[in-house]
Parts: structure tokens; C-alpha cells; sequence
């Protein structure tokens, strides 16, 4: 049986959503799938928006282009007032709600999962890792690929320079993870 997703991810410079991006091809790479990833940055690195499309597929992948995402990773009120439109109907869309306004997230035909990132990062110790706690819940939210895969591309996408990195990263995703599974 073939699989396949696409989703683009959004915030403004700075919040790693490229970051994420980045990780969440490496790992559909190394569980032996077909991987396209696409970030759009440039003078919005710090502060303007930011996003990517990332889509994983066992087929191979026609365009890497997404006029209409099966799902949505979304950072920042700018970010889904820009993208949210477009997502499919009968997708899914993981919010920050930190950064949302409420009244903007929900959207009749899709599943949201309206997401604490920033507080739950916080919580844990890393305020810098509230992409990685959504990207962790689009993955229980999804099932696109299992967390144990993607945390273990961690070092190719981190590095070694940054090793000791990796365990908060890591725990932030465990975290996004079980926050939508909790739901």
C-alpha cells in the first residue's frame, strides 16, 4: 500500500520551522521513502515569515510544488491566515496556540490540534524548542512517520557539534507527541 503526505511548515524567521522541515525529510530518507523538502526564506529569516513543504511519499513524487496541503504545521497568526485557506478539506492542521487567536483556528472539514508549543518548550527547559514540540504532535496527529525515527535523525539533521542538544530536542518532540495523543 502506497503512503503519502505533504505539509507545509510556517512561523516567522527564527522559530525553525526550516528547521523542522529539514528533519522531518532527513528521517522519511532514512526510513527508506521518497522525500522532497522546499524552504522559502530570504530577508524574512529573523522576523518575517518563513516557511517550507515537505512532502514523503513510498511512490515517487510528481511535483514538489503544493498548491493544496493535506496538512499544516502553523506557528504564527500570519502564517495561518496565509496558508490556512489552502489546506485541503479533510486535512489536518497543528496550530501554536500560543501565537494563535483562538477565534482563527478552527475551520469546518479539518481536524486541529491547537498546541500549547511555546508554554509546553518552556516548561521543559528549552524555549527554543517549540518547533520541535509541534513538529511532535504533527507526527501523532499524522502518524507519517513513528517519533523514534525522526528522533533518531536528529544527530544527521543537529550535528555533532551540537550533540548535546539532542536530548532536549528530543524531549521536546516526545512531548508535542504526547500532548496530542493525550487529546
Amino acid at each position: 500500500m502506497s503512503a503519502y503526505t505533504d505539509v507545509i511548515i510556517a512561523g516567522f524567521g527564527g522559530q525553525g520551522v526550516l528547521l523542522i522541515g529539514n528533519l522531518l525529510a532527513q528521517a522519511g530518507l532514512e526510513a527508506g521513502l521518497n522525500v522532497t523538502f522546499i524552504p522559502v526564506y530570504g530577508a524574512e529569516m529573523r522576523g518575517g515569515t518563513a516557511n517550507c513543504t515537505v512532502v514523503v511519499s513510498s511512490d515517487d513524487i510528481g511535483s514538489p510544488i503544493i498548491k493544496r496541503p493535506k496538512s499544516l504545521i502553523i506557528m504564527n497568526q500570519p502564517s495561518l491566515d496565509k496558508f490556512q485557506p489552502r489546506l485541503e478539506q479533510g486535512g489536518i492542521q497543528i496550530v501554536n496556540a500560543d501565537l494563535v487567536e483562538a477565534a482563527s483556528i478552527e475551520k469546518n472539514g479539518i481536524t486541529t490540534h491547537a498546541v500549547p508549543a511555546n508554554t509546553l518548550a518552556e516548561a521543559h527547559g528549552g524555549a527554543r524548542t517549540a518547533n520541535m514540540v509541534a513538529l511532535g504532535a504533527y507526527l501523532a496527529a499524522t502518524g507519517v512517520l513513528p517519533l523514534r525515527t525522526v528522533i533518531s535523525a536528529l544527530e544527521r539533521v543537529i550535528g555533532s557539534h551540537y550533540a548535546k542538544l539532542i536530548p532536549l530536542n528530543a524531549a521536546a518532540l516526545e512531548t508535542g507527541y504526547k500532548a496530542v495523543k493525550a487529546t
